[in-house]
């Protein structure tokens, strides 16, 4: 795929996708209310920490959709995905960095807000993420890339990030 019309088609995709599980289903759980579960000295560490674990979690979607564009000349979306098998920037340490971040998002979301219904949501959530990734795209991705695949799900752990970057 060129890269202007999978530019154009994963930013509608991120709007809809992660802009629904990281931000609408947060707002209908919360109503972006702040509520102090915990004492408030706890509390401004904690939301603190929450706000990072959220701005770091959308710079690592952007730049995981941007890769996807400009490294692999496809998008996210299973029915146009790349045409190469993107393993540079955050991809070196994990294999699946939007998700991660995702989940980051709306754990970050709960430090915030004090609410944790969000964080009964992210475990919930990990239920059909975790089973999409492990029998829908893995074999996809092996069965596309085969043996390059191979060796970058050897090196490279699915969900907790390495702390060293593979180089293939």
């Amino acid at each position: 795929m060129r890269r202007t019309p999978a530019a154009v088609v994963s930013t509608v995709f991120f709007a809809v996708a992660p802009g629904t599980v990281a931000v609408l289903v947060p707002y209908w759980i919360t109503g972006w209310r702040m509520l102090d579960p915990f004492p408030g000295p706890v509390m401004i560490p904690l939301r603190a920490l929450g706000a990072i674990l959220v701005v770091a979690g959308v710079a690592v979607i952007v730049n995981a959709f941007v890769r996807f564009v400009v490294e692999g000349f496809g998008t996210p979306i299973p029915v146009a995905p790349p045409d190469r098998l993107v393993v540079g920037g955050l991809y070196r340490h994990v294999r699946n960095p939007m998700y991660v971040a995702i989940f980051a998002a709306v754990i970050g979301q709960a430090m915030i807000f004090g609410e944790a219904w969000l964080l009964v949501y992210a475990a919930v959530l990990a239920i059909p993420v975790y089973s999409f990734v492990r029998w829908y795209e893995e074999p996809h991705l092996r069965a596309r890339f085969g043996a390059d695949y191979d060796d970058y799900r050897s090196h490279v752990p699915g969900w907790w990030p390495r702390l060293r970057p593979y180089h293939h």
